[in-house]
C-alpha cells in the first residue's frame, strides 16, 4: 500500500499500514482528548503507556524473547509520528520508553538484566529514562562528572544529571558514569539505576517550554550503591553506547518532529478553510496558500528522510550521516511549519484555544535534545570529510 502522504520509493507494507491505522484510531481516541490539559498541568501520561504497552507500541524494536514486537524501524518511526501528531509529550514518552531505556539493555546488557528489565519496560509497567546530561556536560558528553567507584560487588555512583525526560515516573534509569576520569570518554560506563536504590533521588521537575508532560526532571546521585551486577557492558565502553543509542533515538527525535508539524498542518489547514475574512475563506488567499505549500511540501521530505534512515536501520547498515541528517532537517522544518501555523490562525494561534501554540512551543525543543541541531552539522561533516 502506497504512503499516503509520500511517493518515492518508500511503500507501505500491509503491516506498516496497519500499524499506522491502528496507531492513528487510538492517538485520536486516548491521547488528544488530554494533550491540553496535560501540557497545562504537567501531567505525565504513565496510564497511556500502559495502554500503549498493551498494545504493543512500547518495545517495537526489542526482541520478542523479552516480551518485545520486534518490528522494523520505518513501523517505529510511524508509530512515533501519530502520536506526536496529537501530543508531542507523548511523543517523547513513548520514543525515550523504546529506545533509550530500551536500546542500551538488549544491545550490550547481560542476560540478567535483560531479563529483569525489558519485560517491564516493554509492557508499560514500568518506566524508563535515560541520564546522560549533566550541569556542565550537554553536547561534549565525553567531559562529563558523574563519578563510579567501584567497591567490592557494588558501585558508588556520585553526581548530577539534568534534562532527564520520564525521569519524574521513571522506575528504571540508564546511567552514565565515568569509572576514570583520566581516561576520558574511555572511562565512562553505562549502569541500570533503580529509582528505589540508596543515594538517588530527584531533585527538582523542570518548568519546559514545550513537551511540558514529558517529566523533565534534574537528579542527584549521592554514594548511589549500584549493584555490579547492574553494569551494562563492560566497563569503559559507555561512550559507545551512548552513540550507539543515540543513533536509533535521533529518528524518534526526527519522526517526532514529522508527527508534531504534520499535527499543526491539519490543524491550520482546517482552520484556514474555515476562517472567513472579506467575504471568504482565508484558504483562498495566496499568501496562506503559500505558507500550506510550504509546509506540506517540507513535511513530505523530512518524512522521507526519516524513512531513508529508518530503511538503513533495517538493513543493517550504518545510518550514522542519515539518522543526523533526517533529525537536523525535520527539527528545523518543525519549528518553521508550526511558526507558518500559528500565523494561519492570527491572533488565535497564540492563545490556548488552539493546539497550535502547544506544537509550536513542543517543535522547539527537536531541534535540542539527543543532539542539538550544532551537533548534527558536526557528526554530519564529519561523516562527510570521512573522518568518522
Amino acid at each position: 500500500m502506497p504512503v499516503a502522504t509520500s511517493g518515492l520509493c518508500f511503500d507501505l507494507s500491509e503491516d506498516q499500514a496497519m500499524i499506522r491505522e491502528m496507531v492513528r484510531k487510538f492517538a485520536l481516541s486516548d491521547i488528544a482528548p488530554g494533550a491540553a490539559q496535560r501540557d497545562r498541568n504537567q501531567e505525565f501520561p504513565r496510564e497511556l503507556l500502559k495502554k500503549l504497552g498493551e498494545l504493543g507500541l512500547l518495545g517495537i524494536n526489542t526482541p520478542s524473547a523479552y516480551g518485545g514486537t520486534e518490528m522494523d524501524a520505518i513501523s517505529y518511526a510511524i508509530a512515533i509520528e501519530e502520536i506526536s501528531r496529537v501530543c508531542g509529550s507523548t511523543g517523547v514518552a513513548v520514543s525515550v520508553q523504546n529506545t533509550l531505556a530500551q536500546l542500551p539493555i538488549y544491545t550490550f546488557g547481560s542476560e540478567t538484566l535483560k531479563k529483569r528489565y525489558l519485560p517491564q519496560l516493554v509492557s508499560g509497567e514500568k518506566v524508563g529514562a535515560y541520564c546522560l546530561t549533566e550541569p556542565s556536560s550537554g553536547s561534549d558528553a565525553g567531559s562529563l562528572q558523574t563519578t563510579a567507584e567501584k567497591q567490592g560487588e557494588s558501585y558508588l555512583l556520585n553526581g548530577q544529571k539534568v534534562f532527564v525526560t520520564n525521569g519524574f515516573a521513571a522506575d528504571f534509569y540508564v546511567v552514565y558514569a565515568n569509572i576514570d576520569k583520566s581516561k576520558g570518554h574511555k572511562g565512562v560506563t553505562a549502569f541500570v539505576v533503580e529509582r528505589n536504590f540508596p543515594g538517588f533521588k530527584v531533585v527538582r521537575k523542570e518548568e519546559m517550554l514545550g513537551v511540558r508532560a514529558s517529566g523533565t526532571v534534574q537528579l542527584a546521585l549521592e554514594n548511589c550503591k549500584v549493584p555490579a551486577e547492574n553494569r551494562i557492558g563492560e566497563e569503559g565502553i559507555g561512550m559507545k553506547i551512548a552513540l550507539t543509542t543515540l543513533d536509533s533515538g535521533r529518528i524518534s527525535i526526527a519522526a517526532q518532529a514529522v508527527g508534531i508539524a504534520q499535527g499543526a498542518f491539519d490543524a491550520a489547514l482546517k482552520y484556514s478553510q474555515e476562517r472567513q475574512q472579506f467575504g471568504k475563506p482565508i484558504s483562498s488567499f495566496q499568501f496562506v496558500q503559500g505558507m500550506l505549500v510550504e509546509m506540506a511540501v517540507s513535511i513530505e521530505a523530512a518524512r522521507l528522510l526519516v524513512y531513508r534512515a529508518s530503511a538503513q536501520k533495517d538493513k543493517g547498515v550504518k545510518f550514522t550521516k542519515e539518522a543526523s541528517m533526517a533529525k537536523l532537517f525535520a527539527a528545523t522544518m518543525a519549528e518553521k511549519a508550526t511558526s507558518q501555523a500559528v500565523q494561519i490562525h492570527g491572533g488565535y494561534g497564540y492563545t490556548k484555544d488552539y493546539p497550535v501554540e502547544r506544537f509550536y512551543r513542543d517543535a522547539r525543543v527537536t531541534q535540542i535534545y539527543e543532539g542539538t541541531s550544532e551537533v548534527q552539522m558536526m557528526v554530519i561533516a564529519r561523516q562527510l570529510l570521512g573522518a568518522a
